[in-house]
């Protein structure tokens, strides 16, 4: 297994400990390889392989643990003898009805080690907040980065262009390296697989929706309207001009679903002067590009939309709060916070006039601080800096945060 070295180091100083360690993410990002990856440190620093109690709900073997009774009465039977501290770790928890009630009755206690994982946003919301309220700590685990493709791939001697191409068709599910070399054959049905089972588990059966075929549609815009602004008033009259009649808080509701899923991230649009988030129009990036080529196909002339994609994965993934700068009529593709700094990030394609910068990088000098501007380019010849304006090879600014490594 490749140790995915960003998560554990966020994770490993708590494992031993009563707080409450929660994973989540998106359905095959790789959650339960992280899961081994922490049970085994745990026996290679001397815990007794008695002392863990591993639940996996994806796995028939654990089908008949369907509430929280039945998932307390299992590591009660399990957990080892004496005062030694039992190791719990339960992927896919949401999967257990009333979960809550018995992890809460964990937290806290000296002689329990909790981790659990889930694929829904939302389950820490509401009453398991209310009761962790500072007894837990959350990661969030997301497709491969840039360097975790190539290092999965064994593209690490590849050509950095090549490799990348590679990135933007088939994405980052670690799951897909199983197959060996990544080619159309396996790509599309493992991918679209991955797609039904995150609509069908985490959004229809999870919220009883019963017109699938209109929620599909609503994905389906939402994955072709990559970095471009939207709401749910043009979605709305897109499914009218269809012949398509659904009101608008039906289509607010999918598309909170989709976020709950970890399928979707949105981004709030920010106006920089103001200070402040505006609720008229968003951003929504997919949370793996291979799902969109296999929902809308590979089209190289939304390469625009998929840079932007990458990069906004990219910076939550570095821990960045994320917004859309607004200042003025201008727009920045990115407003990067983390810690009190800011970092206002544009993203073009190529760069080849003089022309093409000034307009790229007039929404970043209308900026009038002295925070970080970087313009992100697939241009290999990125020349100067341009007025203050940081210019970088996005695949080498992808590098830049080695996460991927053995």
């Amino acid at each position: 297994m490749y140790k995915r070295n960003l998560y554990l180091k966020q994770i490993e100083p708590f494992l031993g400990n009563s707080v409450v360690k929660v994973i989540t993410g998106m359905r095959r990002s790789g959650k339960s390889c992280l899961v081994r990856l922490l049970m085994n440190k745990l026996v290679a620093n001397g815990v007794q392989p008695e002392q863990i109690v591993y639940v996996n709900k994806e796995s028939y073997e654990f089908d008949a643990i369907r509430t929280y009774h039945d998932l307390a009465a299992h590591v009660k039977a399990l957990r080892p003898k004496g005062k030694k501290v039992c190791h719990v770790f339960v992927d896919e928890i949401q999967e257990i009805e009333g979960w809550e009630r018995i992890v809460a009755d964990w937290s806290g206690r000296r002689d329990m080690d909790v981790v659990i994982t889930g694929s829904n946003a939302h389950m820490l919301s509401g009453e398991l907040a209310t009761l962790l309220s500072g007894r837990f700590v959350e990661v969030q685990v997301y497709p491969l980065s840039f360097p975790e493709f190539r290092a999965f791939n064994g593209l690490l001697k590849t050509e950095t262009a090549e490799a990348f191409r590679d990135f933007l068709r088939y994405g980052g599910l670690p799951g897909l390296h199983e197959f060996g070399r990544l080619a159309e054959a396996t790509f599309r049905p493992f991918v679209a697989g991955v797609y039904d089972t995150i609509m069908l588990k985490d959004i229809v059966r999870r919220h009883q929706v019963r017109n699938y075929a209109l929620l599909e549609k609503v994905g389906r815009y939402i994955f072709d309207n990559i970095g471009n602004l939207t709401n749910a008033s043009r979605i709305n009259a897109f499914l009218k001009n269809q012949k398509l009649s659904v009101g608008v808080d039906t289509i607010l509701n999918y598309m909170q679903w989709f976020a709950e899923a970890h399928l979707t991230h949105r981004v709030l649009l920010y106006d920089i002067k103001g200070r402040r988030h505006l609720e008229v129009n968003e951003k929504h990036y997919v949370s793996d590009l291979g799902l969109r080529t296999a929902l809308l196909g590979y089209r190289a002339d939304d390469i625009g939309g998929m840079l932007e994609n990458v990069v906004c994965l990219e910076l939550l993934r570095r821990g960045y709060q994320v917004s859309v700068g607004r200042i003025g009529d201008l727009e920045i593709d990115f407003v990067a916070e983390r810690e009190g700094k800011k970092t206002y990030i544009q993203v073009a394609y190529l760069l080849p006039t003089k022309a093409t910068v000034e307009r790229e990088a007039a929404p970043l000098l209308a900026v009038k601080d002295n925070y970080p501007k970087l313009l992100l380019t697939l241009d290999r010849e990125v020349g100067d800096d341009y007025e203050g304006v940081q210019r970088l090879y996005l695949p080498d600014w992808l590098e830049a945060s080695k996460t991927g490594s053995r």
